[in-house]
């Protein structure tokens, strides 16, 4: 089993682990601050090394209850134990998108009872999905791009949680984000709040406040179906 560094303190960037298993490119370490990737954030890339061994992390994976990290090059199967530090600029692009994802859908709900069906993030743009009833118009994005930022400007901070899996079941704020997509095996949800705004069930890095997201900037919107719509933006 890998320890999830980055689910304890999404703000660390280096550490030190020991090798659990060597296996040419691919090495699975004791504890990582490497996130793997789901809920459509992207892994981290960074490096590990130790001495003169020097590697580049470019993949990394879940495995099980492990994780799984890709290098660029082999290292020594004498290596033991490893320092690594992660790509701080790409993991906080990352994180800003994350929040400001959670902060988009927590407005669309409240302000127009659209639920979102699905998202994805990269280090410079991000896009939401979800189903909206609704005349879709430019004015009606223009006003969902002024309520976020409102939101974010707010400062409200972005708290990180457990509940037992059965007590969050209960939560009708979670059972809207669909909740029960995650695996009956996991008793323990994790859980990102926003304060006042939006709950989700979510393993991803977020940052600790709104004001930190900054601005989005919506570069595109589009009809993917009847209901279904999609955003597209930026942040400033």
């Amino acid at each position: 089993m890998t320890g999830e560094l980055f689910l304890e303190d999404a703000y660390l960037r280096e550490f030190e682990a020991r090798v659990v298993k060597l296996d040419g490119r691919e090495i699975v370490l004791d504890r990582t601050v490497f996130y793997p990737g789901g809920g459509g954030q992207p892994s981290d890339r960074g490096t590990l090394g130790v001495g003169p061994v020097h590697a580049r992390v470019v993949d990394v994976r879940r495995e099980g209850s492990r994780i799984l990290h890709v290098l660029d090059i082999a290292i020594p199967d004498t290596v033991r134990d490893l320092r690594g530090e992660i790509d701080w600029e790409r993991r906080h692009a990352h994180m800003r998108f994350h929040t400001a994802l959670h902060v988009l859908s927590g407005v669309i709900w409240k302000s127009f009872g659209a639920k979102v069906t699905g998202g994805q993030m990269r280090a410079d743009r991000a896009r939401m999905d979800f189903s909206f009833l609704g005349e879709w118009t430019a004015d009606v994005v223009a006003e969902i791009e002024r309520l976020t930022n409102e939101a974010l400007a707010e400062e409200r901070p972005v708290k990180v949680y457990e509940l037992p899996r059965e007590e969050a079941l209960k939560n009708p704020a979670l059972i809207r984000t669909q909740i029960n997509l995650v695996p009956e095996r996991v008793k323990t949800i994790r859980i990102v709040e926003i304060d006042g705004l939006d709950t989700q069930a979510d393993g991803g890095t977020h940052v600790a406040n709104t004001e930190e997201v900054g601005e989005i900037e919506i570069t595109g919107h589009k009809s993917k179906g009847r209901q279904n719509k999609r955003m597209e933006f930026v942040l400033a």
